[in-house]
């Protein structure tokens, strides 16, 4: 989709779990404003995305390091840094599961963001400039059961984020948090899609009983976009007065602002 705000031409952008899903998206989102993007994961881009790859694994700390030098070496730095790689283990009762779980929780979902920032946002510090958006999930304020890990990641990812705002937006550096909800992305098609297969019913019923079950006031999932949408703004000028806060995409899910 054109973009008419010029803030977004030009700027340098990494945005991580960039081949499909939210992230694939949010790439897109920002080529087309004319920013230049680069984009990283384990595995390429199914489609072309219109950025540079570069493959790593951030759930190790050597994988973000590298990640952080190779990025400092294709483009000097990056001016919008858009944490989105995350994922969760499998599901499991809370007082059942594995510290291994815990761990692999934690480190994709915070410590990747966490080590990331330290790589790059000290370049933003020093150029007196630069957005930070952590995509978080509505789970890190609505928890489901046999997610604990996963959500208690994201509710750090959350705290992390307003304390790292407050540390460097003297500096000009803004941070944020997005946290999005039920979206179709296609890893949660794919799991729709067997939780259809389970049941011996169609995708569509499936949906409408997580919407039912979230109770989604505008009664459907978001779309990739939606988030994409969210974080281009959120980095561009418009948002200029805005760090440390969180904002929702989740179509009302959550009952507070």
């Amino acid at each position: 989709m054109p973009n008419n705000d010029k803030s977004l031409d030009g700027l340098r952008v990494l945005v991580t779990g960039g081949s499909r899903g939210l992230g694939e998206a949010t790439v897109r989102r920002f080529a087309s404003a004319g920013a230049t993007v680069l984009t990283a994961s384990r595995t390429p881009p199914a489609t072309d995305s219109r950025a540079a790859f570069l493959a790593a694994d951030l759930s190790t700390e050597q994988g973000v390091a590298d990640l952080g030098r190779r990025v400092v070496e294709h483009l000097g730095g990056v001016d919008v840094l858009v944490n989105n790689a995350g994922a969760a283990s499998a599901p499991a009762p809370t007082l059942s599961r594995s510290d291994a779980s815990w761990q692999a929780d934690l480190e994709m979902n915070l410590l990747s963001a966490v080590r990331l920032d330290r790589a790059l946002v000290p370049g933003m510090v020093e150029r007196g400039s630069g957005v930070v958006v952590h995509v978080s999930s509505i789970a890190s304020q609505l928890p489901q059961r046999t997610e604990a890990s996963y959500a208690a990641a994201k509710a750090a990812l959350n705290t992390y984020s307003r304390e790292l705002a407050t540390e460097v937006g003297e500096h000009g550096v803004r941070v944020v948090c997005v946290l999005p909800g039920f979206v179709v992305t296609d890893g949660a098609t794919a799991h729709l899609r067997h939780m259809a297969e389970k049941q011996g019913t169609t995708t569509e019923e499936v949906t409408r009983q997580i919407v039912d079950h979230l109770k989604v006031p505008l009664g459907r999932p978001g779309d990739p976009e939606d988030v994409a949408e969210m974080i281009a703004f959120l980095a561009s000028d418009r948002a200029k007065w805005l760090t440390g806060a969180q904002f929702r995409v989740d179509g009302g899910i959550l009952p507070t602002v």
